[in-house]
């Protein structure tokens, strides 16, 4: 037994920490195919059920920002069991919930956790492998939130206690996996000045402020986009087709994030600004499609769509990391991403709250159009002030 514990210890961890990325952010889309379900049981408005969803986001910024670099201080794995144990405690309120504010502090709880466990691993990753540990850090989470948005479904559709059981399993696996955390090797190490690791450290090198500047719009839209399909997609897809099974609405989800995960790992490879250019492209040519198919009530159209602007979505958030991140040098890349996290997920969270104001006005199929609208106009419009600044430079 001794000697079987030994093995996994002296084994690479690259595959635990994949997995163990991907389960945090499946577990973060979890709540979004039962927010319908939690907007019947306790008489939500959209708004709050907007609210909710957007908390997730402002804790795990806030995570981010404040505790994103302490595994470089108090190595990988100690801050790592941190996050699963906030993660476990996250996941025993939502099992406990039986109104609003169980289901915010269960969110504001599970953003905490995500946040750190989205930097620790990360780094985690990396220390094993570079280059594989950069891949997997884009491809976990969008793989891992596209099948915990499926597996919810189908959860909810076919088994029982359909508010309880996706969290109770969720809890039991990240249980396991704190566990079997202190049987793989450290792959970080410790270093003093942990107090000035916790001050936010936001930082716009000189060199990176006008490339940032030109795609800001495009990831403005980028990250609207997704905060949208995360907090109202199936209470769309049910409003406006009719369909209320829970897997139609999570199979929507599922295929934003299944489709940027294939597109980044077919793409990982091209010039940030090709996958700009086709990434604006597929997203305005699938959203159009999303459009359709809410006035046609037609799901396939919907998945269709939702295909081509997940494929979009993904290049979009490669395209743009990868037009910032060379050029920061290496002491500047920690500042840099957080305010491009800062950016990120402001345009995650805040543009939803408006969402679930519109919808509660004026209702789904119209706040669909608006938003539909703003996105393309706003990444197009980036797109433009890209080439504009091509243009320049070269004449």
């Amino acid at each position: 037994m001794a000697g079987a514990r030994e093995s996994i210890r002296n084994s690479s961890p690259m595959g635990f920490h994949a997995l163990t990325l991907a389960i945090f952010f499946g577990a973060s889309a979890a709540p979004t195919p039962l927010y319908r379900i939690y907007q019947e049981t306790f008489a939500l408005s959209p708004i709050l059920i907007t609210v909710i969803f957007a908390v997730y986001a402002f804790a795990l910024l806030a995570a981010l920002l404040i505790a994103g670099s302490i595994s470089d201080h108090l190595g990988r794995r100690p801050v790592i069991f941190g996050a699963l144990v906030l993660e476990i405690i996250a996941m025993a309120l939502f099992c406990l919930a039986s109104g609003p504010q169980w289901l915010i502090a269960a969110r504001i709880v599970q953003g905490l956790a995500t946040g750190i466990a989205g930097a620790s691993l990360g780094a985690a990753l990396v220390d094993i492998d570079r280059a594989k540990g950069q891949i997997v850090n884009s491809l976990a989470p969008l793989s891992g939130m596209a099948i915990g948005a499926i597996g919810t479904s189908a959860l909810i559709q076919y088994g029982p206690e359909p508010l309880h059981l996706v969290y109770a399993l969720l809890l039991a696996a990240f249980a396991v996996q704190a566990f079997a955390l202190w049987l793989m090797r450290e792959t970080g190490g410790m270093r003093p000045g942990i107090l000035n690791a916790l001050k936010p450290a936001v930082f716009i090198p000189p060199q990176v402020r006008k490339p940032l500047s030109l795609v800001t719009p495009i990831n403005i839209a980028n990250w609207t986009l997704g905060g949208f399909y995360l907090s109202l997609v199936p209470s769309l897809v049910a409003s406006t087709t009719g369909s209320r099974a829970p897997l139609t609405g999570g199979a929507v989800v599922a295929a934003l994030m299944l489709s940027g995960a294939i597109a980044v790992f077919l793409r990982r490879s091209r010039r940030p600004k090709a996958n700009l250019v086709f990434g604006v492209a597929s997203q305005t040519a699938g959203i159009a499609t999303v459009v359709g198919g809410v006035h046609l009530a037609s799901v396939p159209l919907l998945l269709v769509g939702t295909l081509l602007t997940g494929a979009g979505f993904g290049t979009n958030f490669l395209g743009s990391i990868g037009t910032i991140m060379p050029l920061a040098r290496p002491e500047e890349r920690a500042g840099l991403l957080s305010a491009f996290y800062v950016q990120s997920y402001l345009a995650f969270s805040l543009p939803a709250i408006l969402a679930g104001f519109l919808v509660k006005s004026i209702g789904y199929g119209l706040t669909t159009d608006i938003y539909a609208t703003a996105i393309v106009l706003v990444s197009l419009a980036g797109l433009m002030a890209l080439r504009a600044a091509k243009q320049t430079a070269t004449a």
